[in-house]
């Protein structure tokens, strides 16, 4: 094996590895509250996650994979760049989300990886690198996981309070049970549609700056093999983040899980049916919050809420930078 097939295939271990990091911070995010409510068993509801971020990734094969497309091609320019760049955005993501989790704390992959290609794109080429296109999708990506996140969770649950304000507490729980399973389902299918595509793009962008492939283009095998690797990070490493959304943002009932879900389950379809790459934890915190706030402002913990933010804040410079430092590092070795 020569140096420049090694390189490839060191990058491509890296980008492997992002994904799997994207499975055990990210995704599981999808089951939090389903776990919470006590309406699943954390084992059951690693399972269904796992599983159903696996199909929602298989969905790209079939709707043209637009989320990928726009990280692909629209963040930075690929004609641009090199494998390093690639690499160097790979490491600043595993490095930054791998402390966040270890912590217990959330963090966007999406905004990872974007701020992780950026910061190795500028090192590389300057700001020339940056495709305008891109960064005004992921201004709408932060508008819809924001307020349509919040939003949508404050008026659905305002909706049941008032459907069911006569009903029964037993008729309650006995409803919203099920309802929450598949409410949790389709958050996991809807994560694995919009993340799952996004590390896929990297990853085919290594093998055509490695010649691989013709095009920039997301080969069927390449959505697969990334659609596993996700799965795989959520059943290994998944409770952390259960454990801080499910467990110490508020306290859920089945109801509020159901309305949670739902709501950033329906904003992330409707962001990856327009190629958005929008932060899907952003989307299903901002749910949550929404949905605790309306009980009373102070039954959504927000000293918990503060630290969740501060590593979104974070995530962005922290990743650009490492990026940054070790795109310039491999340049000079």
């Amino acid at each position: 094996m020569d140096l420049s097939h090694l390189g490839l295939a060191i990058v491509l271990l890296l980008i492997l590895g992002a994904e799997f990091v994207n499975g055990f911070t990210d995704a599981p995010n999808a089951i939090a509250t389903v776990v919470s409510t006590r309406v699943l068993s954390p084992m059951r509801a690693l399972i269904m996650a796992s599983i159903l971020n696996f199909l929602g990734a298989g969905t790209a094969l079939y709707f043209g994979a637009k989320v990928a497309g726009t990280i692909g091609k629209d963040i930075i320019n690929p004609e641009m760049v090199d494998l390093t760049t690639v690499g160097a955005a790979m490491v600043g993501i595993i490095v930054f989300s791998t402390w966040a989790w270890r912590y217990g704390l959330p963090t966007s992959e999406s905004h990872a990886l974007i701020a992780g290609l950026t910061g190795a794109g500028l090192a590389k080429a300057g700001p020339s690198v940056l495709v305008i296109d891109g960064w005004i999708k992921v201004a709408k990506g932060l508008a819809f996981s924001t307020f349509l996140g919040f939003g949508g969770g404050l008026l659905l649950m305002t909706l049941i309070y008032w459907a069911f304000r006569n009903a029964t507490p037993r008729m309650v729980k006995k409803l919203f049970g099920p309802l929450q399973i598949l409410s949790a389902g389709f958050m996991a299918y809807s994560h694995g549609g919009n993340d799952g595509q996004k590390f896929m793009a990297p990853f085919a962008l290594a093998l055509y700056l490695g010649g691989l492939i013709p095009t920039n283009e997301v080969p069927p095998w390449v959505m697969a093999l990334c659609a596993v690797t996700m799965g795989f990070g959520t059943a290994f490493g998944g409770w952390r983040i259960v454990k801080t959304m499910g467990l110490s943002l508020t306290k859920l009932e089945s109801y509020h899980g159901f309305a949670a879900e739902t709501s950033a389950a329906t904003t992330i379809t409707l962001a990856t049916h327009f190629g958005i790459p929008l932060s899907t934890t952003h989307t299903i915190n901002t749910s949550i919050m929404g949905v605790g706030a309306t009980r009373r402002l102070s039954a959504v913990r927000w000293g918990v809420s503060r630290n969740i933010i501060l590593a979104w804040v974070l995530t962005f410079p922290v990743c650009g930078f490492i990026a940054y430092v070790i795109s310039k590092l491999a340049t000079w070795f």
